[in-house]
């Protein structure tokens, strides 16, 4: 009943042992100075390489895109080596493995960045009730209100595309097999799409393609630099996470960017859903119209099950199924779906906390005495 799931899929010259890719999901464990990620991180990842893909959580580009606490990057030689510690372990345990590329904008603080420098964002449009996780001297994040942002100057824009390039040319070197540039969730470059919050005069503001203009700069470039077969893009469509407001015609704005984005030819398209409602609607418009738009590989997230994922699979809405949050609890997500076997439920109080607690200390079903009961 569930053979779709569990089908193979080619994506970017790799062929998938199955159709369930891990989400990215921030996990916070940098904690030396270095902001690289330890060893414990390696073994995180490597409990779950039985994903058809697994795609690494939300990584920094430059010490000017850090938005939380203790999150690795991928702009320095100790963080790829921390890294490729990580991607060895994915492989020798067979897995695959995506490294997803990162700038929060406007969402941060000061405190997060040695130069006490201010987050940036397309204008100095703030936010106003958001807040970020710092360290503030202390052994432990604390949540506090996000400083006001700094507009970039149409010259800073262009310099984060070099950041990007960068970022996805040290991860090839950590070992990643692709990289995801991550569009949504309010951040950069969802802020630059947003025309609520970006109003700038130069060629990044005013009319729809040039808010697109900056991702897809960035998308050729890197694309470039380590191929097109390795890149993806997450979007999340009619989302408000960090006080973003839903895009006033979706169907227009995020058909442009997947027919640009076909045009480029990259490997895969990443569309969210932050509540996991409209990608659910048979009758709605916008999923069938970004499925359209872009020929390519379609991951679909948000709110998915085993059934729901089996379901949307065999009507063809989409190509994978990102699991976010399951994946946390059960390392062996995949053998639990595989064989319908209950899920754990994970310990949100650990989610960011640091530690191996809540991290790599779930256990793993055993399979065999489950199937023979």
């Amino acid at each position: 009943m569930f053979k779709k799931l569990f089908s193979r899929h080619s994506l970017g010259g790799k062929l998938l042992p199955n159709r369930v890719v891990m989400a990215p999901m921030n996990r916070n464990r940098a904690t030396d100075w270095q902001l690289a990620p330890p060893a414990m991180t390696a073994r995180y990842y490597a409990q779950r390489a039985s994903a058809g893909l697994i795609i690494a959580e939300g990584t920094p580009v430059s010490p000017q895109a850090r938005g939380c606490a203790r999150t690795p990057g991928i702009y320095s030689g100790a963080q790829v080596a921390g890294w490729r510690k990580v991607t060895k372990d994915v492989h020798h345990a067979g897995g695959r493995i995506y490294l997803q590329l990162w700038h929060v904008g406007r969402v941060g603080h000061s405190s997060l960045r040695a130069d006490r420098s201010p987050p940036v964002g397309p204008t100095g449009i703030g936010l106003h009730s958001d807040r970020v996780p710092i360290l503030n001297g202390g052994a432990e994040p604390v949540m506090v209100p996000c400083d006001a942002p700094r507009g970039l100057t149409t010259e800073e824009v262009r310099l984060i595309v070099t950041d990007f390039v960068r970022a996805a040319r040290n991860a090839v070197a950590a070992g990643f097999d692709g990289v995801e540039i991550h569009a949504a969730n309010g951040y950069l470059f969802d802020q630059f799409r947003c025309p609520y919050v970006n109003d700038r005069a130069d060629e990044y503001g005013g009319s729809l393609s040039n808010r697109w203009r900056f991702l897809l700069e960035t998308v050729q470039a890197v694309a470039a630099a380590i191929g097109s077969a390795r890149v993806g893009v997450r979007i999340s469509p009619l989302g408000s996470a960090h006080e973003m407001q839903p895009d006033p015609d979706p169907l227009v704005s995020y058909g442009y960017l997947a027919t640009r984005l076909k045009l480029l030819r990259i490997a895969h398209l990443h569309v969210y859903d932050q509540e996991g409602s409209w990608i659910h609607d048979r009758q709605g418009d916008l999923l069938p119209h970004l499925r359209a738009c872009f020929p390519g590989t379609m991951i679909l997230c948000g709110g998915f099950d085993r059934e729901r994922a089996e379901a949307a699979l065999r009507a063809g809405r989409g190509d994978l199924i990102a699991f976010g949050k399951h994946f946390i609890a059960n390392p062996d997500l995949v053998d639990r779906l595989r064989i319908g076997a209950p899920l754990a439920p994970w310990n949100s109080t650990t989610i960011y906390k640091g530690g191996a607690k809540g991290y790599v200390d779930y256990p793993a079903l055993d399979v065999a005495a489950v199937t023979a009961a």
